[in-house]
């Protein structure tokens, strides 16, 4: 980005397993509350694995009429119910109208709905005529179905579009809207990520055979990122989103600055197979973000890591980590809050950037639960067990996708949430 324009976060919001705003969020953070749990329809359906992030969905009846509601897509739902705290938060809406009425942009990462697709087939295949799909369906299949309806339902006046790139999307979305406002095309940008957690969404990720396996019977000890027993990682979804702005843009409007996206670096680099990450181009993107920044790997507190759970996923992250670290490996902390959500999949790069902000914000490190007997890979890294305090003011946040793609971002604390 290297402007002279500063990234400032204004606001967050979100709907996800371990909570369903910042507040509840902070608390799970702080005890190691997983939010994981098992989903009957999942093994009827034909899945070999029942394991979920349990989201609740939101009941939108005294906040949205009927026809935004039937244009709204489950994650776009979410996204809704983050974006409206993150955009309070940001003094940009007010609790009696949603009518924020702003030049702002609006950039999501998320993926395509499965559910309305689905159900539309069957109504075709059942009674053989388009009608009864509804008008509303279109707009909750397409890509753009998270953006879109932010935009109309806030009032959102700037550039709208949406970002798919794997399990990286939020975070590259992040990374392109800070971009816009640091070559000022815009002032403020709405951004995030989302996905949805239905039975439909999920199946093919099943068919990879790359979920977790139940242990020990107990739901919230299947997600072991960065454990030696680890064996596969566990599906979530829900919604986060942060308000970005220009720096002193924000100063002007009077706003408490949560903290600054300091940096942002992305690669591409797969490894054999398209679902195989490659140590060097997970490596690139943490010293492209870093460059961007104008930091060193010296300056970093705090990692929040990629890992899922997967053994090699899992193990090529530390082995980049340890690279880029060097000798500083005891000092800076690393973990993985995937081990209490699960994978928010494309909603992951967005969510763990609000769990790193509230880290910085509160002084403390979240603990990667379930780590009984570190991997190889990872032993030698300053992993904590359980909620450990500590005074962060430069962290980073990984997020990998299938294809090699790859996004890292550095965040730097600033104020405090207001």
């Amino acid at each position: 980005m290297n402007s002279s324009r500063r990234v400032a976060i204004t606001g967050i919001g979100i709907w996800s397993c371990i909570g369903r705003n910042i507040k509840e969020v902070e608390e799970s953070l702080r005890i190691g509350r997983s939010g994981i749990g098992t989903a009957a329809d999942r093994t009827e359906y034909g899945y070999h694995c029942p394991l979920t992030g349990i989201v609740e969905r939101p009941d939108l009846r005294q906040l949205l009429d009927r026809r935004q509601r039937a244009a709204m897509s489950e994650q776009a739902e979410y996204a809704f119910m983050a974006s409206r705290e993150a955009l309070m938060m940001a003094g940009l809406l007010k609790e009696d109208t949603l009518q924020a009425d702003i030049e702002a942009g609006c950039v999501f990462g998320n993926d395509s709905s499965a559910l309305p697709l689905i159900e539309a087939h069957e109504v075709m295949r059942e009674h053989h005529d388009s009608e009864l799909i509804g008008s509303g369906n279109i707009f909750r299949t397409m890509n753009s179905t998270v953006t879109m309806n932010l935009s109309s339902i806030f009032a959102l006046r700037g550039a709208s579009f949406s970002v798919s790139a794997a399990c990286a999307s939020s975070s590259h979305a992040i990374g392109l809207a800070a971009m816009m406002i640091r070559q000022g095309m815009q002032d403020v940008v709405l951004c995030g990520g989302a996905q949805e957690v239905n039975k439909y969404a999920m199946s093919s990720f099943d068919a990879l055979g790359v979920f977790a396996v139940p242990h020990d019977n107990d739901p919230t000890a299947a997600s072991r990122p960065f454990d030696a027993g680890r064996t596969g990682l566990v599906p979530s979804g829900g919604a986060a989103a942060l308000v970005l702005e220009d720096y002193d843009h924000a100063l002007s409007r009077g706003r408490k600055i949560l903290a600054e996206v300091a940096g942002y670096g992305a690669s591409t680099g797969a490894g054999r197979r398209l679902s195989s990450p490659a140590v060097s181009g997970v490596l690139a993107a943490m010293r492209h973000a870093l460059s961007d920044a104008g930091l060193t790997a010296d300056d970093i507190d705090y990692i929040n890591a990629h890992a899922t759970g997967t053994p090699q996923g899992d193990s090529i992250e530390a082995e980049a980590i340890t690279q880029l670290l060097g000798k500083n490996t005891a000092h800076t902390w690393v973990s993985s809050t995937k081990s209490m959500t699960g994978h928010e999949c494309w909603m992951a790069g967005a969510s763990e950037a609000i769990y790193s902000t509230i880290m910085m914000q509160r002084g403390f490190v979240a603990p990667n639960i379930n780590l009984d007997n570190a991997d190889e890979a990872a032993a030698h890294l300053r992993i904590p067990r359980v909620a450990t305090e500590a005074d962060l003011r430069v962290v980073m946040s990984n997020s990998f996708g299938f294809g090699g793609t790859n996004s890292t971002l550095i965040l730097s604390r600033n104020q405090g949430i207001k």
